[in-house]
């Protein structure tokens, strides 16, 4: 099982890596989704999970710790604020600039440089 989750966890990293590296804004907005759902996982798993315990009560043997369940429902929150965020200033990029590139050159067009 936890071969799994770790397996599941290198997968969402490495897409969000992939999707933060291309030269467009949804995708780099999904990028950093995915890198935050595979942090919330990660987080997740390490409060090491036990089937059928009680979150606090009980031997110590058999507890299931609550701290990471909180941490994983602040960021969950969080991210959902800064998603919608990014979403609103890529939305008012794209009308600014009329392209969703983040590299916006033209081609053939030298870039400026400072002096």
């Amino acid at each position: 099982m936890e071969f799994l989750v770790a397996i599941s966890i290198g997968v969402m990293t490495a897409a969000g890596v992939y999707l933060l590296l291309r030269l467009r804004t949804f995708p780099a907005i999904l990028g950093l989704a995915m890198l935050s759902y595979a942090v919330n996982v990660f987080i997740f798993v390490s409060g090491r999970l036990v089937m059928g315990a009680p979150p606090v009560l009980g031997a110590a043997d058999a507890m299931t710790d609550p701290l990471p369940q909180a941490l994983v429902l602040t960021a969950i929150v969080i991210s959902f604020g800064m998603t919608a965020l990014v979403v609103i200033m890529a939305l008012a990029s794209y009308l600014n600039a009329d392209t969703d590139m983040i590299d916006i050159e033209k081609p053939g067009e030298q870039p400026e440089t400072r002096r």
